[in-house]
C-alpha cells in the first residue's frame, strides 16, 4: 500500500490490482503480437500449417486479454479488499503455458526452411 503524499498515514492507495491487471494485459498482448508476426510470415510464404498456428496461438493471446484478464483482476481487488493473499498459481499455469507453447510454435516457424 502506498501513502498518498501530504495526507494521514491512514489514508492510502492499493495500486496492486491495476498492476496485475497491467502484468496480464501485456502478457496478452505480447502473445497477440507473436501471432500477428506468426501470421504474417504465414501468409508472405504461403505456409497453411504456420497460419493455423498463428490462428491458435491469438485465439490464446485473446483469451489471456479478454476471459483471464478481468478474471484476475477482480480476483485480486476482491482478496485486497479481504486482505487475504492474492496468489493464484493454477492462473499462472495457464498464462506460463501459453506463453510457452506461442515461443514453441514461434521457434519452430524461425527455425524450420522455407
Amino acid at each position: 500500500m502506498t501513502p498518498l503524499t501530504g495526507t494521514t498515514p491512514s489514508a492510502t492507495v492499493e495500486t496492486q490490482p491495476e498492476r496485475t491487471a497491467l502484468a496480464w494485459q501485456r502478457t496478452g498482448l505480447g502473445v497477440l503480437a507473436v501471432a500477428g508476426l506468426l501470421a504474417h510470415r504465414a501468409a508472405e510464404e504461403e505456409r497453411r500449417v504456420l497460419l493455423v498456428l498463428a490462428g491458435a496461438a491469438g485465439l490464446l493471446g485473446l483469451l489471456l486479454l479478454g476471459v483471464l484478464a478481468p478474471v484476475r483482476y477482480r480476483d485480486v481487488r476482491r482478496r485486497v479488499a479481504a486482505g487475504t493473499g492474492v496468489s493464484a498459481p493454477r492462473l499462472v499455469i495457464v498464462a506460463t503455458a501459453t506463453v510457452l507453447v506461442v515461443a514453441a510454435v514461434a521457434a519452430v516457424a524461425v527455425l524450420t526452411p522455407r
